[in-house]
Formats: C-alpha cells, sequence, structure tokens
C-alpha cells in the first residue's frame, strides 16, 4: 500500500529508541524524511547512518524536558526544513511518580512526558497548518486503567488523550488531523531492561500476557509503527480526534474465559 507521504518531513520525539525507533524505519522505508529527536544522541546517530540514503533521518539532540534547549532546537528544524508535514509527539517515561513523591517530582513527571508535547506541536504547527498534515500523539493504557504509583506518568498520558481531541477541533478547519495511539504493554528495550532487573519480572509477565486476549503476547514496537503510519498518511484522510488502541485486546476486552 502506498500510503503517500513519500519525501515529506516527519518529526519523531524520542525516535532513538522502543516505538520511537520502530516509526523512524517505517518512515524511512515508506520514502518520508524522518527527523529524530532525542536526548539519545549516540543512538541516534546509530540509526542515521545505518538508514543511508536519500531520505536518511536528520538528527537534533534534546532533552524535551528542558523547555529552552526544546525551544532552540524546534528553531533550528524550523530553519533547516522549509516544509514539514507531520509530528508524532512520542517520548516519555513511566517514571514511577506517585503519591509518595513532592510537588517538584510530579512537576517533573510532567514535564519529561506531557509539556514537550504542547511545546512540539506548537513550534510545528504552522508549517504543518500549511502542509495540511498529521500529528500523532502516542499515549498509554495507563491514561484509562491506572496502574498505581505512577500519578505523573498517568496524569500527562490522561492530558495527551484530551489534548488529541482539543487539538482536533482547533486544526480541523486547516485540514490537519490529530490522533493518539494508545498501547498497553509493548516490548520495548524499557520493557525489557525492567524484566531483566526485577527478579519477580518473569511471573508477572506471564500473568500479563495471559490477559493480552490476542495471541497472549506482548505488543511489537513494529505493530505501533504501522498505525502511526496509517495515521500519517493520506489513507487516514477522514480520520480525526480519535484514540486508537493497538493492545490485542488488553485494555478493554474480558480476560476471565478460560483459555485452551
Amino acid at each position: 500500500m502506498k500510503l503517500g507521504i513519500k519525501n515529506k518531513v516527519i518529526v519523531v520525539t524520542g525516535g532513538a529508541n522502543g516505538i520511537g525507533e520502530a516509526i523512524v524505519r517505517g518512515l524511512y522505508a515508506e520514502g518520508a524524511l524522518p527527523v529524530i529527536v532525542d536526548k539519545d544522541y549516540k543512538k541516534a546517530k546509530k540509526i542515521a547512518k545505518e538508514l543511508n540514503g536519500i531520505n536518511s533521518p536528520g538528527v537534533f539532540k534534546c532533552d524535551l524536558a528542558d523547555h529552552l534547549m526544546t525551544e532552540s532546537v524546534i528553531e533550528d528544524i524550523c530553519n533547516l526544513y522549509p516544509e514539514i508535514y507531520g509530528l508524532v509527539n512520542n517520548a516519555g517515561v513511566n517514571d514511577g511518580v506517585g503519591l509518595d513523591a513532592d510537588i517538584s517530582q510530579f512537576e517533573s513527571s510532567l514535564c519529561k512526558n506531557l509539556t514537550h508535547y504542547f511545546q512540539m506541536t506548537k513550534g510545528f504547527i504552522e508549517k504543518i497548518k500549511r502542509e495540511e498534515g498529521s500529528i500523532v500523539n502516542i499515549s498509554s493504557k495507563v491514561s484509562l486503567t491506572g496502574q498505581g504509583g505512577t500519578s505523573g506518568y498517568a496524569a500527562a498520558k490522561g492530558a495527551i488523550n484530551s489534548l488529541t481531541r482539543e487539538w482536533a477541533v482547533e486544526l480541523a478547519p486547516y485540514n490537519v488531523d490529530v490522533n493518539c495511539i494508545i498501547p498497553a504493554e509493548v516490548m520495548t528495550p524499557q520493557y525489557q531492561k525492567w524484566i531483566s532487573q526485577d527478579k519477580s519480572a518473569s511471573v508477572r509477565l506471564s500473568h500479563i500476557v495471559q490477559k493480552i486476549n490476542l495471541g497472549h503476547r506482548l505488543t511489537q514496537p513494529e505493530e505501533i509503527a504501522n498505525y502511526a503510519l496509517f495515521l500519517l498518511s493520506d489513507k487516514s484522510s477522514h480520520f480525526t480526534g480519535q484514540w486508537v488502541f493497538v493492545d490485542g485486546g488488553y485494555t478493554h476486552l474480558d480476560d476471565s474465559k478460560e483459555y485452551e
């Protein structure tokens, strides 16, 4: 399927690892011009070197929790790319900031997981309007189910869901569509790190996969990327303000049935 995103500049935050990396690689394969914004500059450069073609990814080092650094990177990208079609707001971390944290830790969690979504969107929106482009926000099932012990992350992801619909309304007159992907349990490097470091992780993981109705397995980053590419493409041209659950049924389907 030709997605109609060839030669289109699409910025991906957190594009050096996990879901973001899978999206960058998918964009490259479709002939788009991905731009990686990530504090893991070494890994981002490695990806760009590997994807060495006429649409090799652009790379910008940025700690997105730093508002001044983010503003500077936005300006640099705008100066380098006269046209920007799309934005994938993806960067974030489930940092375990719960009710036992102080207010500064809670605010820091929001900076890591929410504030830069607004800042990046605001920074690129005039260019995206001119291109009648697309914005994809990456959220989490925690925004709807809760998890416990992660107030900052849950608050940020809930806000991202709401901003998706707010921006979809505000940008509809400009033919800019805004949608949100809500993953659940995805086999990212962060997830792998948890499995390798937590002695009880394998037991907990076995319980988790039994609750994932479709295939009893974790979602792969590439599966999230496939939906991100669709939402960025011409194929989803009349689709906006939606929360798309790519989770094997984990969030909504009844998991009480005994499977054979």
